[in-house]
């Protein structure tokens, strides 16, 4: 059974959690902290698109989960004055679900797709001529009978949110006119991000706590503010509701979440490259079978920031754990590998 992850980058769907990250985030680019080099490059899209009076181009945003690419997308909105209508690429299931969201859109509002790598491929054919000539193509009828009908649309913009730009068609991919990967987060500005939320959600923490949270956040403002709504609790039940340093070590103590932002199920994942393979290479259908994870799950929550920080290297044949990850895990390399040096 997979272990249940605090640090999950993973929206949930509590209605608790989903208004609880609806209240901090951001409603411009003034106070979107980070990703200044998307920032400026959408400031100017956009200024450019409303000087013209036409709608911005179709944008695509991807990248590791929890990073913002849902509040980039309503920042966009509410920069260019738009209404935002928000699906997911689950959610549409057929042709004329698509249709009936494209249809009841005005000039210039925008449809944000989460998860748009997960869309049918028929769907995705679609939006070819949507995206591109703002018309609609509905076949009525069956069989000999059938005819094709072309609607026009309104001149809309989709923005589109995913965690695997591979796994789109080559020809919806080109159809963006904007295509921007979203970052990790440096520390100073997770800290930033811990600050302002806690500004909104009453909470009084001082500097040091803030970077120490920010320091376990694995650069990630979703799991920041999430670390943050627990130690708040634990302040509120074990403290007079301040967050101090001490305060802030104890509850990250207790969530088991070390100085790289590692929880049990990172530690475990590492362990059993290290102890059951030698520190690998390994194949993912082995580690998603010994920890019990989705290969999926690995890939997109496990593996990037594990990268990001140096402890896992994906190669052709398996991931491998580096020197880094022996040594934050307490082992010592055997044999004369040359990473050993590094330790």
């Amino acid at each position: 059974m997979a272990i249940e992850r605090i640090i999950n980058t993973a929206a949930k769907d509590e209605p608790e959690e989903q208004e609880f990250e609806q209240t901090l985030r951001p409603g411009n680019f003034a106070n979107y902290v980070g990703q200044e080099r998307i920032k400026q490059n959408l400031k100017l899209a956009i200024d450019a698109a409303k000087k013209r009076d036409e709608p911005v181009d179709h944008i695509l945003l991807h990248g590791p989960p929890g990073l913002g690419k849902t509040t980039m997308a309503t920042v966009i909105a509410n920069e260019m004055g738009a209404q935002i209508r928000v699906t997911s690429g689950p959610a549409i299931e057929r042709a004329g679900d698509l249709a009936s969201l494209l249809t009841n859109l005005q000039d210039g509002d925008i449809l944000f797709i989460d998860e748009i790598h997960r869309l049918h491929r028929s769907i995705e054919e679609v939006l070819y001529s949507a995206m591109e000539d703002f018309k609609l193509d509905i076949m009525l009828g069956k069989g000999p009978s059938a005819r094709s009908l072309r609607l026009d649309l309104p001149r809309f913009t989709i923005i589109g949110a995913t965690t695997r730009t591979g796994s789109l068609a080559a020809p919806l991919r080109d159809r963006f006119g904007m295509i921007h990967k979203l970052e990790f987060y440096e520390p100073e500005e997770i800290t930033k991000i811990i600050k302002r939320a806690a500004k909104i959600l009453g909470v009084k923490i001082d500097d040091k706590a803030a970077g120490l949270l920010a320091q376990r956040s694995r650069l990630t403002p979703r799991i920041a503010n999430r670390l943050l709504r627990r130690t708040r609790d634990y302040a509120d039940v074990n403290g007079d509701g301040i967050v101090d340093e001490p305060l802030a070590y104890k509850a990250l103590e207790l969530l088991e979440i070390d100085r790289l932002g590692l929880d049990p199920a990172d530690r475990n994942l590492l362990s059993v490259i290290i102890e059951h393979h030698g520190g690998g290479p390994v194949g993912v259908d082995t580690l998603a079978a010994l920890t019990s994870e989705e290969r999926s799950t690995i890939e997109d929550f496990y593996e990037p920031y594990l990268m990001q920080i140096g402890l896992l290297e994906r190669t052709p044949r398996g991931r491998k754990a580096t020197a880094k990850a022996w040594k934050h895990m307490g082992k010592q390399q055997a044999g004369n590998n040359p990473q050993a040096n590094l330790l």
